[in-house]
């Protein structure tokens, strides 16, 4: 089967890069795979890349011509926003070509992309017909003009049937698919699967000892739920480490200078990211929006290690209470507390039970070795109802 992955870089490599080429090594693996790259810019090259999304002939000659030397039996679209447009859709499926497309955000259902805005979660724009309250809250770049561009353009490619075009969109999660099934968009529910990110186990060859205090790991932002997260420790004993880099990193310092049971490790590489996630008692995910899927928790996971996080979003999918983590209300730091002090009184035994099932609860639908099953079902049935149609 041959494959032809399409993919726009954003122009800060960001997770969904990395999840994307993470993926590309593993179906290399099983199929014929070629890849095809776009890149975002900034400035004024990438202000033309913008305006031209809504219709952009430049960049499907380019993806024609890959078609042309390829010749792939299915085609599977990440990112396409902004330097290839929608346009992409309709020229594969008018070459009668499958169409796969892994949806990574909300950008179909807000300009937003994330549902969140102004330290709130922003859901105006999943009923709206076209959404105007979006505009007006200048959700993408804080610009009005910009929200507009994005706005009308997946709107007329709704209206002249653009999003129809996709055999198949891959939500990474039950709750992801749940919004978009429940939201305006208008695709037949059939259409969605569902299939999980993932990542490969770094062994713990050192055998490290698990010591006493929890971890977070992620962007220092307010979506991430930082403010949350240390009111909470500053309250209590506990002891937390803090790996990552954001705009909220100096607020993070200042309150590391004062409280001493928190501490700032920097920005971390994959290897002691790792080396942490095995040392901690749990992975504190104190999230405020709809994450699409951690890839932090998936690696938590495959170290055995527990998840404490908000009942929001992917992370309401992914945590079950009491089996691979605990869940506590979104935003309300005193319940993180009590969850903090439940996890604690938990006996050895206790605890260790959780952590083998976390690392179940990789094995059996985060782990490499499922995504082969998971793309064969969704390959073979776009091509199945490919030879139906024609």
């Amino acid at each position: 089967m041959k494959i032809l992955i399409i993919h726009t870089h954003y122009h800060f490599k960001g997770g969904e890069d990395a999840v994307v080429e993470h993926e590309i090594e593993l179906l290399k693996q099983y199929y014929d795979v070629e890849v095809l790259y776009f890149q975002n810019h900034l400035g004024f090259q990438g202000a033309l890349q913008f305006l031209l999304s809504i219709w952009n002939f430049v960049s499907i000659s380019e993806v024609k011509q890959k078609i042309k030397e390829f010749q792939p039996d299915i085609i599977h679209v990440h990112n396409w926003h902004f330097a290839m447009g929608p346009l992409l859709f309709r020229a594969i499926s008018k070459l009668g070509i499958p169409i796969v497309h892994t949806i990574h955000n909300y950008r179909l259902l807000c300009p937003s992309a994330i549902l969140f805005h102004n330290q709130n979660l922003f859901t105006n724009s999943l009923t709206q017909r076209f959404p105007w309250t979006s505009i007006r809250n200048k959700v993408y770049r804080s610009s009005r003009t910009q929200t507009f561009w994005i706005a009308f353009t997946i709107w007329l490619h709704k209206k002249i049937g653009t999003w129809n075009k996709i055999n198949a969109y891959i939500c990474l999660t039950p709750f992801a698919a749940d919004v978009f099934q429940k939201s305006n968009f208008g695709i037949s529910k059939e259409r969605f699967v569902i299939k999980p990110n993932f990542t490969t186990v770094i062994e713990n060859s050192n055998a490290i000892k698990r010591e006493n205090h929890y971890l977070f790991i992620g962007r220092l932002s307010e979506e991430k739920g930082v403010e949350i997260l240390v009111k909470a420790f500053q309250n209590t004993s506990f002891k937390l480490r803090i790996a990552g880099d954001g705009p909220l990193k100096e607020s993070v310092l200042k309150v590391c200078e004062k409280s001493a049971n928190i501490i700032y490790l920097g920005n971390l590489s994959k290897e002691k990211v790792i080396a942490e996630l095995y040392k901690c008692q749990a992975l504190i995910f104190p999230s405020v929006w709809y994450e699409g899927m951690p890839m932090t928790i998936i690696e938590a996971f495959s170290t055995s290690t527990p998840v404490i996080a908000s009942r929001i979003g992917a992370m309401s999918s992914m945590i079950s209470d009491a089996e691979n983590g605990f869940l506590f209300e979104s935003g309300n730091e005193n319940n993180l507390i009590e969850t903090l002090n439940k996890f604690n009184l938990l006996s050895s035994s206790e605890k260790e039970q959780i952590y083998l099932n976390t690392y179940h609860s990789y094995q059996n639908q985060y782990s490499p070795k499922l995504q082969k099953l998971y793309f064969d079902s969704i390959y073979n049935k776009v091509l199945k109802e490919k030879k139906r149609l024609y």
